[in-house]
């Protein structure tokens, strides 16, 4: 467990010594993600909806039913991989980007309430709605 060291800045300024410490744990925090990596993986469910990863995953093809396919450019600080043509694992070292870029992806085609089709985190629940009752 790291405990910073508030000694670099004289102590008579509480607000500089504050600002210090955090400097301290942002670069603690900087170094041990380079470390760890950060993964989200998200499920394509939908008859004929595929996804496919390309250059070396910096370019995600999606196919969701549009009359288009989708393609995304993935950031810098993140990787794209395609188990299956159903299942993305979007990887990196910032977990902030990794999400991010994961929810674009899911903001593609978010999934629906009533057939549960679309774009969703493997962990995910989706609450089923009912569809009309005839009489």
């Amino acid at each position: 467990v790291f405990t910073p060291n508030p000694t670099l800045l004289p102590p008579h300024d509480c607000n500089l010594v504050r600002l210090n410490c955090s400097a301290q744990i942002l670069v603690i925090d900087i170094l041990l993600m380079m470390e760890a990596k950060f993964f989200r993986f998200l499920k394509i469910v939908g008859v004929g909806f595929k996804a496919r990863a390309e250059a070396e995953g910096r370019l995600l093809y999606l196919k969701l039913g549009y009359s288009h396919e989708v393609e995304l450019t993935v950031p810098p600080a993140v990787r794209v991989f395609c188990f299956k043509n159903n299942v993305v694992c979007c990887t990196g070292i910032d977990k902030g980007r990794v999400h991010q870029f994961a929810a674009a992806v899911r903001s593609c085609k978010p999934p629906e309430v009533y057939k549960g089709k679309g774009i969703m985190y493997i962990d995910e629940v989706i609450k089923r709605k009912e569809g009309k009752r005839s009489k």
